[in-house]
Parts: C-alpha cells; sequence; structure tokens
C-alpha cells in the first residue's frame, strides 16, 4: 500500500533541514479520551481477511456516528452476499450550500495480516508502551479511519454546520489484490453515495527524524496502478536423463531475464516534475545536475542512471515490473510441463494495462504466454496540483506545522483511490500524520504510531475539513 510512497519519502527527508521537535504525548484531555476509545475498540477489531470482519468495524462505527446523533438515514452499510465480512459504510453530514459539490473522506477498514508468534506483542491488542501504541492497524489504515471518523462525531455533536456536505467512506479489501474491494464496489455500483468534487485518503503524511523531530510533510497528488501478469512457459516434459534445450523451466528464465533488464521509459506527471524541480536546489551535484537535465530531456541515459541509483527515485520517474513469484516442475526427475511466474507492475498513470501486457509479451518473446491476471486496475488518472485542494493544506499547516515544507508526491505504490479517480473523482493523499524514519512496521512486525503523532494528525486533519467544508 502505501510503502513505496514511504520509501519516496525517506529520500525526500534528507534533503531539508529539520523543524523543531515533535511535541511530546500529553496526558488526555476528555476530548482526546473519547478518541481514543472509538481508535482502540477499531484497532482491537480483527479486520484482517484470514479471520477478521470490516462487516463488524464498520458496525461499530456507525454506532459511534448514532449516538452522536446521525440519523439511520444519514448511514448507509453495504456488504454482498458471497463476502459478509467484508463490508464498509458510508455516512453523510449534510451541507447547507447544494450548490457546493461534496466532499469525500475515504479509509479502509482492513490489514494486512499478523502472525501472533513472530510479534513481540500481540498485534490485535492495542499496548501503550513508552510514546507508541503498538498494534496492527495503528497506523495502516486505522489512524485515519478513526481519525475521519471521530470527526463526523465531533462536528455532530458540536452543532457544526458545513456549507459543503461532508461523506465518509469506510471501507474494505484495499490491502489484499484478490479480496472483495469496497471502494470499487462503490464506485461501479453506488456512485451516487460517494459522489464528491474531491477526496481525502491515505498516501500522504510527515515523517520525523530518530529524535522526533519533524522534517516534512508530504500530499500524495496521484499514484500508480498496481498490476500482476502470469508468464507461462509449457512443454511436454520427459525423463530428466535426457534434457533437450526446449526446457520449460530455462525458457522462462530467459524470459524474466529480458524483463529485469528492460527499463520502461522516463515520464512525468505534473506531480513529479514539481518535486524534481523544487529538490534541484537542495540536492547536491552530481544528482542535482542529473536531474535539471532529465526535466530537459527524459531520453537522457547518463541522468536517468544516475538518478536512479536511487530505488524510489528510480521507481518514481516510470513503470517498473519486478518477478515476485515463482511455480515450475512436478518432479525431481522429470522435465518441467509448465513453469510459471508472477511479474508486478507498478503502472505509470496515463499507461493502460493492455500496454504493458504488450510490453512485457514483447521482452518474453513467442515461447512463453504473458496474461493479465485478475482483477485488472483502472488506469491510474493523476489529480490536479490544485491549489484550491492544495492550498488549505499548506495554511492550516502554518498553523499546526509552522515552517515545515509541504511537498506533492506521486506514490509509486497503490491505494484505492484508484478506483474513485475512474469515475471523476480525484483523490489526495492528506498530509499530518507524522510516521518514523523507518516507518513505524508498516505491513510488518510490531506496528506502532507514536502517541503524540497520533493526536496533532487528529488535530491537523479536523481544521484541515473544516477549511473545505467552510
Amino acid at each position: 500500500m502505501r510503502s513505496m510512497r514511504r520509501a519516496f519519502l525517506a529520500g525526500c527527508a534528507t534533503l531539508l533541514a529539520l523543524a523543531p521537535l515533535a511535541a511530546a504525548a500529553e496526558d488526555l484531555t476528555p476530548d482526546r479520551q473519547a478518541f481514543f476509545g472509538l481508535y482502540k475498540e477499531l484497532v482491537q477489531t480483527n479486520t484482517s481477511l484470514s479471520a477478521g470482519s470490516c462487516t463488524q468495524a464498520a458496525a461499530q462505527i456507525a454506532a459511534h456516528l448514532k449516538t452522536a446523533g446521525y440519523a439511520d438515514a444519514d448511514i448507509t452499510p453495504f456488504s454482498v452476499p458471497d463476502h459478509p465480512r467484508e463490508g464498509g459504510l458510508v455516512a453523510v453530514l449534510q451541507g447547507s450550500d447544494k450548490r457546493v459539490k461534496p466532499m469525500l473522506l475515504l479509509g479502509h477498514l482492513d490489514v494486512v495480516e499478523a502472525k501472533r508468534a513472530d510479534w513481540a506483542r500481540d498485534p490485535f491488542t492495542l499496548i501503550e508502551e513508552g510514546d507508541y501504541y503498538y498494534a496492527r492497524g495503528s497506523v495502516d489504515d486505522k489512524a485515519m479511519a478513526a481519525i475521519w471518523a471521530d470527526a463526523m462525531v465531533r462536528f455532530k455533536t458540536s452543532g457544526y454546520k458545513p456549507k459543503r456536505t461532508i461523506k465518509l467512506a469506510l471501507t474494505c479489501g484495499e490491502e489484499t489484490t484478490f479480496a472483495f474491494n469496497g471502494a470499487e464496489w462503490l464506485a461501479k455500483n453506488r456512485p451516487d453515495l460517494i459522489a464528491a468534487e474531491f477526496a481525502l485518503n491515505e498516501g500522504g503524511g510527515g515523517r520525523l527524524d530518530d529524535a522526533g523531530h519533524r522534517q516534512l510533510l508530504a500530499v500524495q497528488v496521484g499514484e500508480k496502478a498496481a498490476q500482476n501478469y502470469t508468464f507461462t512457459a509449457t512443454n511436454p516434459g520427459g525423463h530428466s536423463s535426457q534434457p533437450t534445450p526446449e526446457n520449460a523451466i530455462y525458457e522462462l528464465a530467459d524470459a524474466l531475464e529480458a524483463v529485469r533488464a528492460y527499463e520502461f521509459p522516463v515520464k512525468f506527471t505534473d506531480t513529479t516534475r514539481a518535486f524534481f524541480s523544487a529538490s534541484t536546489a537542495a540536492v547536491p551535484a552530481p544528482v542535482g545536475d542529473a536531474i535539471r537535465r532529465l526535466l530537459a530531456d527524459p531520453t537522457d541515459k547518463a541522468a536517468d542512471a544516475l538518478i536512479s541509483r536511487d530505488k524510489a527515485m528510480h521507481s518514481t520517474l516510470r513503470t517498473t515490473c519486478v518477478a515476485t513469484l515463482l511455480n515450475a516442475g512436478h518432479a525431481e526427475n522429470a522435465l518441467a510441463q509448465r513453469a510459471t511466474a508472477n511479474v508486478n507492475c507498478r503502472i505509470f498513470p496515463g499507461e493502460t494495462v493492455e500496454e504493458t501486457l504488450a510490453t512485457l509479451q514483447r521482452l518474453a518473446g513467442p515461447k512463453i504466454v504473458v496474461t493479465a491476471n485478475q482483477p485488472v486496475r483502472p488506469t491510474a488518472i493523476p489529480p490536479s496540483l490544485d491549489p484550491k485542494i492544495l492550498g488549505p493544506m499548506r495554511a492550516v499547516a502554518a498553523k499546526h506545522f509552522p515552517g515545515l515544507p509541504l511537498l506533492p508526491l506521486m506514490s509509486t505504490g497503490a491505494t484505492d483511490g484508484i478506483f474513485l479517480e475512474a469515475i471523476g473523482i480525484p483523490v489526495y493523499g492528506a498530509p499530518g500524520t507524522f510516521l518514523d524514519s523507518d516507518f513505524n512496521g508498516v505491513h510488518g512486525l510490531n506496528e506502532r504510531i507514536r502517541k503524540a503523532s497520533l493526536y496533532d494528525a487528529r488535530d491537523y486533519l479536523y481544521d484541515l475539513v473544516k477549511a473545505y467544508a467552510g
């Protein structure tokens, strides 16, 4: 999910001066205690695909909203019969001005699997230790989901009357490609429920150094499309004592070697061009000079090679494809009758699944069959660097995080935003949630979030939503 975007942030942060130390976690006020209760309940509700239930988590959030005063008509739970545990909800706070299009707050309830035996702590029990909260989903994405739900509760209980209608969509399936995806289902089946001028989602954030100093803020403006392809080599096989040159394993290996050696062409979106242009002043020679040359001429191979020594920069400049799974043979003393590989691609905005498939088939050669795996994701459509969106982010950040730069970044990973962008809703990864330099164990072991980071993000995002809603 967001891990590729975080890797890019790691490179960016080295270019910038440190900001003041983040505030230490305070004793919780009654207001924060209420938020913590919602957050803890959500984190401790197992929503992994194998054993959990997003439907249960969504129902718990709905109960909080109803207690705050939302009517049944304001809350739409959804699921499908063949995936009853993978449901979600949409909630609406009506605005007073029908001429202003709604905004959408998007978050996902599902989490990456977590094996108890591998963790130092129970991954589905929120544990407070030192300056951190530990648990699976403590960051990805239950921090944002809880903040959005809490904001909707606070808006209602405070009597806030926005001009712009505010919608909340909490969905399942973001973390697993083959799972039922709630955001995709809403986009295809209930676009009326989530219709909005723009959406705020995960993917942005901020970065801290090892001492907890804030370094930068980031807003995600665009992302790649994740797509898997299967390479298949077949052969009649036979006894391994009489090998022949026509060997399914070797033919597959040759095809994968061709993929490894191939570099997709360098391209820029408005977002990546803005980022690289801004970085030239901070990056010393020779890399800074190479960035300037590549911006002027994307075919400059020497400049590309120098910049691409950084794997995050390399991925930000182009489509990438890499072999991730292999399977071959049926017996140790027999020639393989079939050899397959999964090739995972992250497709640059504007490029299609079909175009990438054609490139891979050309590289693989006529003996290999290349197919695009289901599900096939939409073509990534980057939103614009809209000052009506970025302006409030900067203005509210100046109040909460004075002196920090706000960088627009394109994610080299993928989020559920791609499904909304396919139906004309531009999606922005909101800044505000600061993570450590090791990215807090997201998708890995012992996931955690700094207490101060969680509560600071809550305050910032609450004010940001109000800035848009009026």
